[in-house]
């Protein structure tokens, strides 16, 4: 780490807030919604999902078209004709699967039938999805579907074409799984009640990715006339309830579901504070307003087809983090006690290994009033478990992924100024987050021993390990001077300079390295594995893609390769050399270059750093023409909790976050003409491009303010306080 950037003031976010002066009128009434397309990604390995949701909601209300295997951590995948039903929560994006909670499916004719048959057929023609509703005619029932949301509850419409039998199967069991085994056994106690004839209660602890608990509470417009419980297998506990109506042809029934980590009272509380009635078209409008509220906050000019990309991503990127508190502030800790959130909210999903790169400074510059929200949520986590979150999922940690990148999210938003947060309470954790030792993931004696992670000490991705948790010692020093604390800046800067101890000059790569100090051999920088389930040095990639994973100091790595010709000629082969894998997250080749996964994302910007501007410009336009589409395949690669859209937004404006924590945005190439980000307190930032067109893609000059602007970067200080940004292109 060669310095520290200079302390915004202190009072740049003091009291963020959006007034009513945020967007002016015209803007305001615009439907962005009608750009968002909730299907781009919903096929191939995007693994987003097309149900109903709020911003930052604990309810994902989506059709299931399956549940086991890779393919279907989202339980849906655009090309299956079959619906197995409903299910209230889902991961978007991500390569793991969790949630899936409470699958319900309406149906009609015979119900003593297997728990398997109750699927039906329907035409893609008949669905349809828009932030915060979706609907289907499922064939085989007769019933159209419709669903919406609000924060904690999701209202359900389904009108009966044909009432023979009308019903609604109550799948406790099911969640999306590795396999069918864990499919029948994830669900290890499950209590259900009656409460009267139209209101179900419940209780249901399953283990997939953590030990969830949730409880419910569903109810009905119409009195339940019949129910009973269908046969479990072997492995079983979770019920599986057939709930029947008396209907007439083309009748209604609703269904409101409500969730609370804390207890069924928590989800009735939950449900009528946000939902006390039956409105369906005015809860659906009000998740609309919702989403329009947020997207509103950029107006983008551009081609139908860009607007779509951009405004998806937009909406992609605020699915998560979720608010899993109750509306008084209630929640289930990570030692399964149940607490008041400080701050009075409490957000987990934290994919942080993905979101720290953009999906987090994007909410630090158009989400700013969330940001206290999360970190106080990662300290509350970080006192009780020992450590910040490294993925955190409903309160609770799942050890994925490397390093603990909660470290560079709360560094970040001290050094942008944020204070709605106890900055000693968010360091201490932090130092003791990046100090203190546990099983899983960090041998902090070995680190500091020999200054890396050996190889022949460490059980895998040694090299992925050193180089993410460097970052990470960046950022802590970073929080450190500012705070003035001059020791703890001088001990974490020092392991910021630990990857230089894991680059190989004879190679040209950052090779795992045994403890005597040898190289490990033979060695391959092309040979890809994901390291977590089949061993290896690299996390979900190779030597070629980590080599660059040096956010905090790039003129340190090009004083390795030998300076800057060296540098940018390596870095021309990491874009020509072939790679051929079947590796599942290493997806959006260009080259080595890996777009569908996140350590690829900032280096098409080292071109920016290293004096060849032009050729972070051309890639960035052809990973815009080849991995972002605006069609359910149209994503490379997981979304993983809004990272790829996050990548996608920024690069659209001309900048992006190499290093978050600098504060700084290295400029690329806009590839959209306009851009009015509208700021708290009334502020716009005003983003043009004169001449952009599919010839002009290179930026000859930019003027910030009217001001000639000659920087590499351009600091989050100067976007915040607001002005105009102009690229000239050529």
């Amino acid at each position: 780490m060669k310095k520290l950037v200079r302390l915004l003031p202190a009072a740049l976010l003091a009291g963020v807030c959006y007034s009513c002066a945020t967007a002016d009128k015209e803007s305001v009434s615009i439907d962005f919604t009608q750009y968002v397309n909730p299907f781009i990604g919903a096929a191939d390995n995007g693994h987003t999902f097309p149900g109903a949701c709020r911003s930052f909601g604990m309810i994902q209300t989506s059709p299931v078209t399956g549940a086991v295997g890779w393919r279907y951590c989202s339980e849906y995948v655009y090309e299956d004709s079959l619906i197995w039903g409903f299910t209230q929560t889902h991961l978007n994006g991500t390569g793991c699967m969790d949630l899936g909670d409470i699958l319900v499916m309406p149906v009609t004719g015979n119900r003593h039938r297997a728990w398997d048959a109750y699927r039906s057929r329907f035409q893609k023609t008949s669905e349809s999805a828009t932030p915060g509703y979706y609907t289907v005619t499922l064939d085989d029932a007769g019933v159209k579907a419709e669903l919406t949301a609000t924060v904690h509850t999701a209202l359900h419409r389904y009108t009966y074409q044909q009432a023979d039998s009308a019903s609604v199967l109550i799948d406790l069991q099911h969640g999306p799984a590795w396999n069918e085994d864990q499919y029948h056994s994830q669900v290890q106690s499950c209590e259900v009640n009656w409460e009267n004839d139209s209101t179900l209660t419940g209780h249901v602890n399953n283990k997939v990715w953590v030990d969830q608990d949730y409880f419910f509470v569903i109810r009905f417009n119409r009195p339940v006339a019949e129910t009973f419980e269908l046969p479990m297998q072997q492995t079983e506990k979770g019920k599986r309830i057939v709930s029947s109506f008396d209907l007439k042809q083309g009748d209604q029934l609703m269904m409101k579901i409500a969730l609370s980590t804390t207890g069924v009272e928590g989800a009735k509380a939950n449900m009528e504070a946000e939902m006390s009635g039956w409105d369906f078209e005015a809860t659906r409008q009000a998740a609309k307003s919702d989403w329009n509220s947020y997207l509103s906050r950029i107006e983008v000019e551009g081609t139908d087809d860009q607007k779509t990309n951009f405004y998806t991503s937009f909406y992609h990127a605020l699915i998560q983090p979720n608010e899993i508190s109750d509306v008084d502030g209630s929640y289930r800790n990570a030692a399964d006690s149940v607490v008041k959130a400080t701050g009075g909210k409490f957000y987990s999903t934290f994919s942080f290994w993905d979101t720290y790169r953009a999906a987090h400074p994007f909410y630090t510059l158009m989400v700013p009033e969330r940001v206290d929200g999360f970190v106080n949520s990662m300290v509350d986590q970080a006192e009780v478990q020992g450590f910040l979150p490294i993925w955190g999922l409903w309160g609770k940690e799942n050890f994925c992924m490397i390093a603990n990148h909660g470290v560079s999210v709360i560094a970040e938003a001290y050094a942008k100024g944020f204070r709605g947060f106890d900055a000693e309470r968010a360091f201490n954790a932090i130092k003791q987050t990046q100090t203190v030792s546990h099983p899983l993931k960090s041998n902090w004696e070995n680190y500091m021993k020999y200054g890396y992670f050996p190889t022949d000490l460490t059980e895998s991705e040694s090299v992925s390990s050193t180089l993410e948790s460097v970052y990470d010692d960046y950022a802590a020093a970073d929080m450190a001077a500012r705070m003035g604390k001059t020791e703890d800046a001088a001990y974490f800067a020092k392991r910021a300079d630990f990857y230089k101890n894991l680059f190989d000059p004879s190679t040209g790569f950052m090779r795992p390295k045994k403890a005597d100090g040898t190289w490990k051999s033979p060695f391959n920088p092309s040979q890809v594995g994901h390291a977590e389930s089949v061993g290896g040095d690299y996390t979900e990639g190779n030597a070629w893609q980590y080599t660059w994973h040096v956010q905090h100091d790039v003129p340190g790595l090009i004083a390795l390769m030998g300076g800057e010709e060296p540098f940018l000629k390596k870095l021309d082969s990491l874009f020509t050399v072939k790679l051929e894998t079947t590796q599942a997250d290493v997806t959006g080749l260009i080259g080595q270059y890996a777009h569908g996964n996140e350590p690829s994302h900032h280096v098409t910007y080292l071109y920016a750093l290293a004096g060849r501007p032009e050729r972070t410009q051309e890639l960035i336009r052809e990973i815009f023409d080849t991995q972002y589409l605006p069609k359910p395949n149209g994503l490379c690669g997981n979304d993983d909790c809004g990272q790829m859209s996050a990548w996608y937004m920024f690069s659209a404006m001309g900048f992006y976050p190499v290093s978050p924590v600098s504060a700084q945005y290295v400029f690329g190439a806009p590839q959209l003409p306009k851009f009015v980000l509208h700021l708290p307190d009334g502020k716009t930032f005003t983003i043009i491009a004169e001449g952009l067109s599919k010839e002009h893609k290179y930026v000859d000059s930019i003027t910030l303010n009217g001001e000639p602007y000659t920087e590499k970067f351009i600091r989050h200080e100067d976007i915040v306080k607001g002005g105009t940004l102009v690229y000239r292109m050529k």
